[in-house]
């Protein structure tokens, strides 16, 4: 079984979205009679690859461990969007026939430019894009890149349009070795309670 990790690799360089906590990890405790230490580990809750909660922008709504660990195993599909220029639109999502209920990942050029610094001309979600697969009713939806949403933009639907109807989304990860098709999606958010996203494992395989 080939096994795909689309998760970013965490560490003291990793990047963080502008305004969020460094990640820092840090020798805790020594114990050279056991050969071994304890790490401390300070990060924010939307570090690396990760999954936002419908609380992370709908006052009230399900926080993190209150979504079924269903929605985050199954099929899935990869949409190549690597031709959108700076959004994903209406137009892009059209061309693949999207469909209720599907889990959704879109590759980008974010992929493709890589992870070692941050950009803020990355490739973003469309609001009227957002609000088109809230309405489809898609179980999930993955971008690759730290945001969903435009840096700077005051428009928030393309956090809230999904969030709102219960889709949660995935940020940050890196498709740039997978191609577009159909695969097992296989999320493993950390089982923090009663917060609004929490970084995440992930992977796909081959669907059967």
């Amino acid at each position: 079984m080939e096994i795909f990790d689309i998760s970013l690799p965490l560490n003291n360089k990793t990047v963080v979205y502008p305004g969020n906590v460094p990640l820092s990890i840090e020798v805790h405790h020594e114990m050279p009679e056991h050969a071994t230490h304890l790490s401390k580990i300070v990060m924010g809750s939307h570090t690396g690859t990760h999954v936002d909660a419908p609380s992370h922008a709908v006052q009230g709504a399900s926080s993190l461990d209150s979504i079924p660990i269903e929605t985050f195993v199954g099929p899935c599909r990869v949409l190549d969007c690597t031709g959108s220029v700076s959004s994903i639109k209406i137009s892009d999502l059209k061309k693949f026939d999207v469909k209720r209920g599907e889990r959704i990942l879109v590759k980008t050029q974010n992929s493709l430019s890589g992870f070692d610094k941050f950009r803020d001309d990355y490739v973003y979600l469309d609001g009227d894009a957002a609000d088109y697969l809230a309405e489809l009713g898609i179980m999930i939806f993955g971008i690759d890149y730290f945001s969903v949403k435009q840096r700077g933009s005051k428009d928030q639907r393309p956090h809230t349009s999904l969030l709102s109807k219960n889709i949660p989304i995935i940020e940050g990860l890196d498709l740039s070795k997978v191609s577009a098709g159909d695969y097992m999606l296989i999320c493993l958010p950390l089982k923090f309670v009663g917060i609004e996203g929490g970084p995440a494992r992930v992977i796909l395989t081959y669907k059967k």
